[in-house]
């Protein structure tokens, strides 16, 4: 595992911040140690230091990963995160989509949430903000990306995409077979 380059680094940085903003901070700098970035065949994962400086001392031939992965580089250089960052993005998300619960299900298949499906959306969501999509129960479902600011829900039309769908906990049945 490799450190990423200057203009990885600014990549994976500016995704994060685009859910968590400067929160990304506290992902780096936790009260159980430091953590870092380590890529592996496109691949971005995170891990403890101490961790990383174990995993230095592994052959890149026996290694097949250490840490979780974030997400991974696509062949034109974009990063796109992984439904395995969840967990560590959710506590510090900014912009927050509660779903009801007639459509938990429509997005944990893939597809964008309507008005129709939205319970609630945190104040100052702006068009275009990285947002956590709930459950009504405070369960973290993926990420998504505002289609409509808090204010232009309240108006929009019952069919209207209020949040574009990124990634979800259903991937991992969807996509089984091609995730590796």
């Amino acid at each position: 595992m490799r450190q990423l380059s200057d203009e990885r680094t600014r990549a994976v940085f500016e995704k994060l911040s685009k859910y968590i903003g400067a929160n990304v901070k506290i992902l780096i700098d936790r009260p159980d140690g430091a953590y870092c970035f380590r890529e592996r065949k496109d691949r971005v994962y995170y891990l403890s230091e101490k961790l990383a400086s174990l995993a230095s001392n592994v052959g890149p031939d026996n290694l097949l990963s250490a840490g979780t992965c974030f997400g991974k580089f696509t062949k034109s250089n974009k990063f796109m995160l992984h439904i395995t960052a969840l967990s560590y993005l959710a506590p510090y998300a900014q912009h927050k989509i509660w779903v009801k619960p007639s459509a938990e299900q429509q997005f944990l298949y893939g597809n964008s949430v309507t008005k129709a499906g939205l319970g609630r959306i945190t104040e100052n969501t702006q068009r275009y903000d990285g947002v956590i999509v709930y459950s009504m129960s405070d369960i973290p479902l993926g990420f998504g990306i505002a289609g409509k600011s808090t204010t232009d829900c309240k108006h929009a039309d019952p069919m209207a995409i209020v949040c574009i769908h990124q990634a979800d906990i259903g991937e991992y049945i969807r996509k089984e077979d091609t995730l590796t």
